[in-house]
């Protein structure tokens, strides 16, 4: 039998312990940016859903109002050019007092209040509201309220097409593209 000398072997392994360290932390370190790109998104999602049901909330909320002030709906004075503008603007707010309350000052408190609360909870929040007959009137039944919203700017790497039911006044903004909620209602 014939050995080959240890010197021998150690000399052919010099090296390549080295190169396979290097290689393996160079594929940990692609493991590793992919695991924190979701984290990003896993921490992002809370929040983003956050949006959601406080988009859905508002409007439920705004609903009940257009439902306790039926007169006022019918008479087209919750019928709303968009308010929707990509800022934070305060609306002010006028307080319909007793006995000087109509059925049109309680809609336009009514629409000072839910914008304002759309602000306030929805970055750059906004809505738009409009019967099924155009100016609405007493044969209107139906009416469609958007919730508009803009997402922080991590959410815009994720797919802004989910959110396509955003009435075509907002379809052209693109920078940011904004996120939209829509009810139907029926009075």
């Amino acid at each position: 039998m014939f050995y080959r000398p240890l010197t021998t072997f150690r000399a052919t392994q010099k090296g390549s312990s080295l190169i396979e360290v290097l290689v393996a932390m160079v594929v940990m370190s692609f493991g590793l940016l992919a695991m924190a790109a979701t984290m990003v998104y896993a921490i992002q999602m809370p929040k983003l859903a956050a949006y959601r049901a406080m988009a859905s909330n508002l409007a439920e909320m705004h609903v009940e109002r257009i439902r306790a002030n039926r007169v006022g709906f019918l008479n087209g004075s919750y019928d709303d050019n968009l308010s929707y503008d990509g800022t934070l603007n305060a609306v002010s707010l006028n307080d319909c007092t007793y006995p000087n309350c109509t059925a049109s000052t309680l809609a336009v408190m009514d629409k000072a209040f839910i914008k304002n609360a759309m602000r306030r909870e929805l970055p750059a929040g906004g809505m738009r509201l409009s019967c099924d007959t155009t100016p609405c009137n007493a044969n209107s039944v139906y009416g469609n309220l958007w919730v508009i919203w803009q997402e922080p700017s991590m959410a815009s790497s994720l797919n802004s097409a989910s959110s396509d039911n955003c009435p075509a006044e907002v379809a052209s903004f693109n920078n940011p593209r904004p996120r939209c909620l829509y009810l139907r209602f029926k009075l």
